[in-house]
């Protein structure tokens, strides 16, 4: 056995390596630098933790969240690791204490914020210490092409030559290709091994629904998943509240996530939705990094996401189990436009603009798919496939037809109103309704008035949005929503190009069922669905493991995963041998808790028996 799986299952209690995680590993011991391309749920984090244990000496580990540092560390202390956090969140004391320890040959790895590690003061500190490893995560922050570009992360770029000889790791679940690049150049200078993983999670189902009525929408979909664990993303913690709200007054055990809440009630909500059934999680982004639930059983957007990265992490939370799971979204016109006001409005330059626009762009291409949605989404991070027989387009696709002269209609309306006001005003022009707003502005005197009656409101909504998305309007993102005329649409008026739009399918008619078993659903992880008799006892162990989280002040994921627990449930063990046998238990777990889970075990099954 070598030293990594020794590591592995000695520590993390694992038999073996996932896929694309032994070849970093190895080639980080080798003494090379490493870019790994892993999606959300695929175990980056042992690609560096492994090494780090295996190298001896210390590992510091870059991160730019303090709650994800912290649970983190949290995880790998139980797990027997000497692991320690410098970051603002700590108290100065105990900042200092951290880097005794560190300092001492005590601590095997060291979590910091960039900002903190590339002081000079730091930096100086750290070269007089056996440093063997450095682990950059959610390394699309050092790309100014990434999605979530951080300044501060810029300065990294500095650290292979500050310590030449010691390998760098660099971990993220979603960059496309410009950014892979860019993190090669910048943070290696090209002289690095890149690990990109596959992107498809076939067993999620994808769907995308126009906005109308976004709460009856929301509650209609929650609906279909009765008594199932699902998370719900909302832009703002108002709308996170008030979503909370709307699905527990129907019932649902719905509990709202946001920063803005007290420190003690997100780890309430978090614990509850990783220990009961049934819980749905109404959360901002601010949910999700690091969390391990294995059965998480939908994601609903009702906004539109910010990137395709971000839609991508945010969906893989779902149908980790390997079980049929479903994303939906829903986006309107005014997700279009709130967006490219974010865009506008970050500190950043034209150049990085213009390319976070083209990532919009992506991403409302992947919801107006005119085919496979999941061929769409697979495509832009430079993978191809066939039709997945899973998606909305696949299993229910809406027909396609020509909406050419509608679309010279709307764009005649656009330019005779003098492409400055919003959908709403063109809809009323079009339709031949004379708001106050339209005799003001005298516009009821136009040839347009009046030309598209036959239409309702929706439909000349969904047109003009899908005309935004195929880029023939362009939505004014100074604050006003108003709507002028792309070079692409004056082609469109001048006979050079046709327009093909997609009949928005409303929920009101059942979808088609999901594929047969057997189909591409992916290997299901935890092999097939609980007995009456192993779900009772999961239900006792998520109990303890709360218990136990509490009684450690850790969130209960870091206890066990999901994966763990059900696994424990399958082999129900009866002996401390037995017990470190279940995948995710290694030595230091094996000694704190074989005793409480072995005896919840044996009291479970002799109230069955």
């Amino acid at each position: 056995m070598s030293a990594a799986q020794r590591v592995l299952k000695e520590i993390f209690g694992f038999d073996g390596f996932r896929p694309g995680q032994e070849a970093a590993i190895e080639a980080l011991l080798a003494g090379r630098h490493v870019l790994t391309v892993m999606p959300t749920g695929s175990g980056k984090s042992l690609c560096f933790q492994v090494p780090a244990l295996a190298l001896g000496g210390l590992t510091v580990v870059v991160s730019p969240l303090v709650a994800l540092m912290q649970d983190q560390v949290a995880a790998l202390r139980l797990a027997g690791v000497a692991a320690d956090t410098i970051n603002s969140g700590n108290t100065r004391a105990d900042n200092v204490a951290a880097w005794r320890r560190a300092a001492a040959g005590g601590t095997r790895l060291l979590y910091m914020a960039p900002e903190r590690l590339m002081t000079e003061r730091m930096l100086e500190a750290l070269a007089r210490l056996p440093v063997r490893l450095f682990a950059v995560d959610e390394a699309h922050c050092i790309s100014q092409w990434g999605p979530s570009f951080r300044p501060e992360y810029e300065d990294l770029c500095r650290l292979r030559h500050l310590f030449p000889g010691v390998p760098i790791a660099a971990l993220t679940a979603t960059a496309d290709a410009i950014t892979r690049e860019d993190i090669a150049e910048r943070l290696f200078g090209g002289d690095v091994e890149s690990f990109v993983l596959g992107f498809d999670r076939p067993n999620i189902k994808l769907s995308v629904e126009m906005k109308r009525e976004w709460k009856r929408q929301c509650g209609s979909f929650v609906a279909r998943h009765p008594g199932e664990s699902g998370i719900v993303y909302c832009l703002s913690r108002k709308k996170t509240e008030e979503t909370a709200a709307l699905l527990a007054a129907d019932g649902v055990r719905a509990l709202p996530y946001h920063a803005g809440m007290d420190k003690e009630d997100r780890e309430a909500h978090q614990n509850a939705f990783m220990t009961d059934p049934g819980v749905v999680i109404v959360a901002t982004i601010a949910f999700g990094m690091g969390i391990d639930k294995a059965d998480v059983r939908y994601v609903l957007h009702t906004d539109l996401p910010g990137s395709v990265e971000a839609y991508y992490q945010e969906i893989g939370r779902a149908g980790r189990d390997g079980r049929d799971a479903e994303a939906h979204m829903l986006y309107g016109l005014a997700d279009i436009r709130m967006r490219r006001q974010f865009i506008e409005e970050e500190d950043a330059g034209p150049e990085r603009r213009r390319r976070e626009h083209k990532r919009l762009d992506a991403l409302l291409g992947y919801c107006e798919a005119p085919a496979c949605r999941r061929a769409t989404l697979l495509e832009y991070f430079g993978e191809r496939m066939e039709p997945c027989g899973n998606c909305d387009v696949c299993l229910d696709p809406a027909e396609r037809v020509d909406g050419t002269e509608d679309a010279r209609k709307i764009l005649a309306a656009v330019y005779r109103t003098g492409e400055r006001f919003g959908a709403a005003h063109v809809i009323d022009v079009l339709r031949g309704t004379a708001t106050e707003k339209v005799e003001r502005a005298r516009h009821h005197l136009l040839p347009a008035f009046g030309m598209g009656a036959e239409r309702g409101k929706n439909e000349w909504r969904s047109l003009i949005r899908q005309m935004v998305a195929t880029g023939l309007l362009r939505l004014d993102i100074g604050g006003y929503g108003g709507i002028s005329i792309t070079g692409k649409g004056r082609g469109l008026l001048q006979g050079e190009s046709v327009f093909l739009y997609r009949r928005d399918t409303v929920s009101a008619r059942p979808s088609k069922p999901a594929r047969e078993a057997g189909g591409r659903s992916g290997k299901e992880l935890q092999g097939g669905p609980l007995s009456d008799a192993e779900a009772a006892l999961l239900d006792a162990l998520k109990a303890l493991r709360l218990q136990l989280a509490r009684e450690r002040g850790v969130p209960a994921y870091i206890v066990f995963s999901d994966r763990t627990l059900i696994d424990m449930a399958r082999r129900r063990p009866r002996t401390e041998e037995e017990f470190a046998q279940v995948n995710g238990v290694g030595a230091a777990k094996l000694e704190a808790f074989a005793g409480p889970f072995l005896a919840a075990i044996e009291d479970v099954l002799a109230g069955a028996g």
